[in-house]
Order: C-alpha cells, then sequence, then structure tokens
C-alpha cells in the first residue's frame, strides 16, 4: 500500500456541538455534476473531496481520483503548514485551514480548474462547505470517504514518514468523533494493496484514468 504523506492530525477538526450535523442539503449523489440531473456549467472546474480517518490512505486515494479528474490535490496539513509553522491544532488553527483549502478550491474550479481536497474532514459542517462550493463554483461535486482495517492503519502509522503530525491515538480519537457520513458517497477499502484500491476508485470513476 501506498502510505506517502497521508493525512494531518486536524486535532481540533471536530467540534462535538457539531456532531449531529449533515454533510449538506443535497444528497442527490457523490457525482451530481456527472450523472445528476442539475444544469452544470460546461466550462466550470470540478472540486472531490477525499475524506476519512487518519492514517487509512487518502493521499494515495487523492492523487489517484485527480489522474482521473485532472485536477491538483489540495492538503489540509501543507495548508496548515503553510498557515502556521509550528501548528497547535487548535480550534481556530483548523477552522482557518479549511476556510483556506475551501477558498482555494473556490476560486480554482471558478477558473474552470479540477481540485481534489484531501482532508479528514470529520467535520460534516467542512464537508457541507466543500459541497455548497462545488454546487455553485464547480461543473460536478464528488465526494470519496476512505476506509481502512484498523490494524493496518496501525501498523502504517508507526512506518510512515512524512508531513503529517497524526499518530494512532490522533486515529482512535477521530474514530469516535467522525461524524457520520448522511450524503450519497462513494466508499473506497484501501486494507488491500495499492492496485486493489485503483481498481475500486477506477471503477467509481467510469474506468482507468486517460480513457475518457
Amino acid at each position: 500500500m501506498n502510505t506517502e504523506g497521508d493525512d494531518s492530525p486536524d486535532g481540533a477538526e471536530v467540534s462535538m456541538s457539531n456532531r449531529d450535523a449533515v454533510d449538506g442539503a443535497d444528497t442527490a449523489g457523490a457525482f451530481a455534476g456527472r450523472d445528476g440531473d442539475r444544469s452544470v456549467d460546461a466550462e466550470a472546474g470540478a472540486i472531490a473531496v477525499v475524506c476519512g480517518l487518519p492514517g487509512v490512505g487518502k493521499t494515495t486515494v487523492a492523487r489517484r481520483v485527480a489522474a482521473h479528474v485532472d485536477g491538483e490535490v489540495l492538503r489540509t496539513d501543507v495548508i496548515r503548514k503553510e498557515l502556521f509553522g509550528d501548528p497547535e491544532y487548535t480550534d481556530a488553527e483548523t477552522e482557518a485551514v479549511y476556510a483556506e483549502l475551501i477558498d482555494r478550491a473556490r476560486e480554482r474550479a471558478a477558473a474552470g480548474d479540477a481540485v481534489v481536497l484531501d482532508a479528514t474532514f470529520a467535520d460534516a459542517r467542512f464537508r457541507a462547505d466543500a459541497r455548497e462550493a462545488g454546487e455553485r463554483a464547480a461543473g460536478s461535486f464528488d465526494l470519496v470517504e476512505v476506509e481502512c482495517d484498523e490494524t493496518v492503519v496501525e501498523r502504517r502509522i508507526e512506518r510512515r514518514d512524512g508531513i503529517s503530525d497524526a499518530d494512532f491515538d490522533v486515529y482512535l480519537h477521530f474514530r469516535d468523533a467522525f461524524d457520520r457520513i448522511e450524503a450519497d458517497h462513494v466508499t473506497v477499502d484501501n486494507s488491500g494493496d495499492e492496485a486493489e484500491t485503483f481498481a475500486q476508485v477506477d471503477a467509481a470513476f467510469g474506468g482507468p484514468p486517460g480513457r475518457d
């Protein structure tokens, strides 16, 4: 499994008062821009969200999704360290990081580009904000949740060395605090090898990248 650079801890991401929030009123489907019946601007860009617990392999999946949509991957762990040289993972930091992430996605989508947002997105409020940006500024919005067997996650976190600061305790925190995804979405199980993971992404996006 490719685990390079996966996931920031986003330790203050979940506000417990928002545990009952939903992902947004429009649950027409993860791929509303391609398969839904709403009118889209052919010249608009695309926004995809790849979310899940720390250590599950979101970055691996995000890069494969980016190959499908010919897009740029934007990661909260990178943005956090751009904004805060020595991050403390406070509520205020996390709010600022997700606001910046979604602002960048909105700007790129409005310019006709595709972006893939690689972040935990444990708080449903942030997923709803990304969905709204996708529906208003982009021609499509995709939501992909990455899952992985917990023993694989623990082993992966122990051996990885990248930009992420997340350890297994952070994983356990988010496992208990992650807001349930109410909207329709695609689930990718990254417990197996990379080929198995890529096959799931490819099936969701209509075949291997470059076929369209």
